[in-house]
């Protein structure tokens, strides 16, 4: 049985044909990156692709020519601070075009940053809304943290400029105070930093002794880089954690969703140093201050002791009747020593003495 068919070759052209024919001019198209190769001949090849419900539903190949690549990477750069990446939402302009050997080809010419940027800040934003819906945002800063936070744990990159400013900090604070402190390893940029972050956050809440906070650090970078930091199951994690987590992420003008779900947040390692150093001064202070009203209570309660024995000894003195005797009046005692306050009380024959201020007499009564 004889079919209809046609050869693969004119099957291929007559695609090639049709595509030139639908695509006469280069076209503007919306995807996400799934991987990027920069080859050393200088071309730059992309896996282009979309997603709906988690699910892909589309995927093409990309290039940009050595031609084009340096312009558009620098261009890139300048405008968002990093380079093209895997998990970036581009809006890449590109010529479409069909060959017999290598199927359909995206040969992109141009790129808007500003659409990619925008992209991470929808993605933000949405993050932000789901947090709080779910009621994480302020969970962290409900937790109590410690008086003397001593034993930190510590999420960064090990070579990081900013964990060895933290640490240097730390070690060589002015008052000598010393801290615990575990280094737990974790990517801090990309798309598979989220995962190693938490990954590290579950280290820290397995470590056989218990925490006093978690410190999460990462020097600065471009917005991309850090946009990690915005990521929902990263976020989810910190709000989560039951130890206070403080983060110290980016320059000053960066402010992510991790920051706002930690129990707080500051700017560099450094300053989150200074967190912890002022805590143990203010104690060291408050204690020494305790020291000083109790030094001085205690010389208070000395001095009036002393303002009272001084008026009993006054009160002893005036009392003393060696005193009155040297006022010229005198005190008389029976044999026995016993005053006599009475005439009445020395019948006739009895004995009885006279004290006067410089000497004694004694007398008989007649």
């Amino acid at each position: 049985m004889e079919r209809e068919y046609m050869d693969l070759a004119e099957l291929q052209a007559q695609l090639r044909e049709e595509i030139e024919i639908s695509f006469p001019e280069r076209v503007w198209v919306r995807a996400e990156i799934a991987s990027v190769q920069a080859k050393a001949n200088g071309h730059c090849y992309l896996d282009l692709s979309q997603s709906e419900d988690g699910r892909i539903v589309a995927k093409a190949k990309a290039v940009v020519w050595r031609s084009r690549y340096t312009a558009l990477r620098a261009y890139f750069r300048e405008a968002t601070g990093g380079d093209l990446a895997a998990g970036m939402e581009v809006l890449l302009r590109v010529q479409v075009s069909y060959s017999e050997l290598y199927g359909l080809t995206l040969t992109v010419d141009e790129i808007e940053p500003r659409f990619t940027l925008g992209a991470a800040e929808l993605q933000r934003r949405r993050t932000l809304e789901k947090l709080e819906a779910d009621g994480l945002l302020d969970r962290q800063k409900e937790l109590e943290p410690a008086l003397l936070p001593y034993r930190l744990a510590v999420i960064s990159a090990r070579d990081a400029a900013g964990y060895g400013d933290f640490r240097r900090h730390l070690e060589e604070n002015a008052y000598g105070f010393v801290f615990s402190v575990e280094l737990f390893e974790a990517t801090m940029q990309g798309e598979d930093a989220p995962a190693s972050i938490v990954d590290a956050l579950e280290r820290v809440e397995c470590a056989p002794e218990p925490f006093d906070a978690v410190l999460l650090m990462r020097g600065g970078g471009s917005a991309l880089d850090l946009a990690c930091f915005d990521d929902y199951g990263l976020c989810f994690a910190i709000a989560n954690c039951p130890v206070p987590v403080y983060t110290a992420i980016g320059h000053d003008r960066d402010f992510h969703v991790a920051d706002q779900v930690a129990h707080d947040f500051v700017k560099t390692p450094t300053a989150l140093a200074d967190r912890f150093i002022d805590a143990f001064a203010a104690e060291d202070e408050r204690i020494s201050a305790y020291g000083n009203r109790l030094r001085m209570a205690f010389a208070s309660r000395i001095a009036g002791m002393e303002q009272r024995l001084v008026a009993l000894g006054e009160r002893i003195r005036a009392a003393d009747p060696r005193n009155v005797l040297s006022r010229g009046y005198a005190l008389v005692t029976d044999a026995a020593g016993v005053v006599v306050k009475s005439a009445v009380t020395l019948p006739s024959g009895t004995k009885f003495k006279v004290l006067f201020a410089d000497g004694t007499v004694e007398a008989v009564v007649q």
